[in-house]
């Protein structure tokens, strides 16, 4: 491994005309490799780069256009570039990135990672992000590290300094994400959705303003354990409280399973040499196998809008992209076929101040989620248990969970679904 001070890094010593470029991830993205990156892509030339998703302010409309840059969606600040029609949108499953880097699919010629400083045996944590990050070292024919004094070392995936070939060593705050404003909306659909969390479930979950209030109302549910593809600060303090103990999983007893911390300072120390948790890659956290052997799986996840049937749309919204695939259609199947286990789908039944309702009659965008892996679907109106239901069934519980001032027009367009039976 050669050691390269940070301002002293030349890409091109390293990178050739053409190469593709994966990176880390959300809270895990090497922030001075791709700062590098950006002065000086233009000077090699024809680079590309893949991200799953970015929670920076570096990934400008102007920053990238050095170098063209995909993703599997416009999740945090990569919507804006979807905007400009700077990205390019690879629609898979966050469990398919590292397997499609392993098969070339997504190509991976040169790898950037931040990585914890190394342990007492030479080998350095992935830190805040594990998810595709092996898949990506293995491949590369460069891999270039950050190592970033500021990182935790948390347990699980490991790189050993004999598979990197540059890093550079910084000390600086990792990229954070703070908790979301909680509204009025997001606590009554919260409450809602609470309701299927019973002592023992297993949760998984994504980050924002909906999860935060639900894992706010479960201080009194007793050995949740943990499954997911990513977590935020809510974790630490119902760890803190008791609540989570893992105690009740069949797999992983005692240990919380994560691909990606996304929070702030506050989840990175407690992470850090934490050994009740444990950082996994896709191939483990979103596995339909290992998945199968949790009982009491609760997955919660989110949607632009749901059509009368059930089919999920999270990815777009007419000309807007504005979401991705990510995790969603793995844990909803597990969800839905864990024994005592349930899938929810929480949105709020409208959008733009009202004017919208997101319980459609058709999509406006892409299915991400079929009608025929749906569980349950929450609004701030109630709870429509799908599974199992016909579809003019379907039909009357998802009207019952829109907004009051469309269940009218929405029954209309259900005519023709209770008439002929689909």
């Amino acid at each position: 491994m050669q050691v390269v001070e940070a301002g002293q890094l030349d890409l091109a010593k390293y990178l050739k005309r053409g190469d593709r470029i994966v990176w880390g991830q959300a809270c895990g993205e090497p922030t001075t490799l791709i700062e590098t990156l950006i002065r000086q892509a233009a000077t090699i030339g024809e680079l590309s780069a893949f991200t799953a998703t970015s929670f920076s302010s570096l990934l400008t409309p102007e920053a990238v256009a050095g170098f063209t840059l995909s993703s599997m969606g416009a999740i945090g600040t990569l919507r804006t570039l979807t905007k400009a029609g700077q990205l390019q949108v690879i629609p898979c499953h966050v469990s398919q990135v590292g397997p499609y880097i392993e098969q070339g699919l997504i190509g991976c010629d040169v790898a950037f990672v931040q990585l914890s400083p190394a342990d007492e045996n030479g080998r350095h944590s992935c830190g805040l992000i594990s998810d595709y990050v092996r898949a990506a070292v293995a491949k590369a024919r460069v891999v270039i590290a950050e190592i970033n004094e500021q990182i935790p070392f948390t347990f699980g995936e490991t790189i050993a300094a004999s598979e990197i070939d540059v890093a550079i060593e910084v000390s600086r705050p990792p990229v954070e994400v703070g908790a979301a404003k909680i509204g009025e909306t997001d606590e009554v659909i919260a409450k809602c959705a609470a309701q299927y969390i019973a002592d023992g479930s297993v949760l998984q979950t994504g980050v924002g303003a909906v999860p935060d209030a639900i894992l706010r109302l479960l201080r009194d549910r007793k050995d949740l354990g943990v499954h997911s593809g990513m977590l935020g600060d809510g974790l630490v303090e119902l760890v803190e409280a008791g609540v989570i103990t893992n105690a009740r999983k069949k797999i992983d007893t005692g240990v919380s399973i994560n691909g990606a911390l996304i929070g702030t300072r506050k989840l990175y120390q407690w992470a850090h040499r934490n050994p009740a948790m444990r950082m996994c890659a896709t191939t483990y956290t979103h596995d339909a196998a290992v998945l199968a052997q949790l009982d009491q799986l609760v997955t919660i996840n989110s949607a632009l809008e749901v059509d009368l049937t059930g089919q999920v749309n999270a990815e777009q919204s007419g000309s807007a992209y504005l979401g991705g695939t990510g995790g969603q259609v793995d844990f909803v199947r597990a969800g839905a076929r864990s024994k005592g286990g349930r899938s929810i789908i929480a949105l709020s039944a409208t959008a733009k101040g009202g004017a919208l309702s997101k319980i459609v009659t058709e999509l406006s965008g892409p299915v991400t989620t079929a009608r025929s892996d749906v569980d349950v679907i929450v609004t701030e109106f109630g709870a429509a248990e799908l599974k199992g239901q016909t579809l003019a069934e379907r039909a009357r519980r998802m009207i019952a969970i829109a907004h009051p001032d469309f269940r009218e027009e929405l029954d209309r367009a259900a005519h023709t679904i209770r008439q002929r039976g689909f």
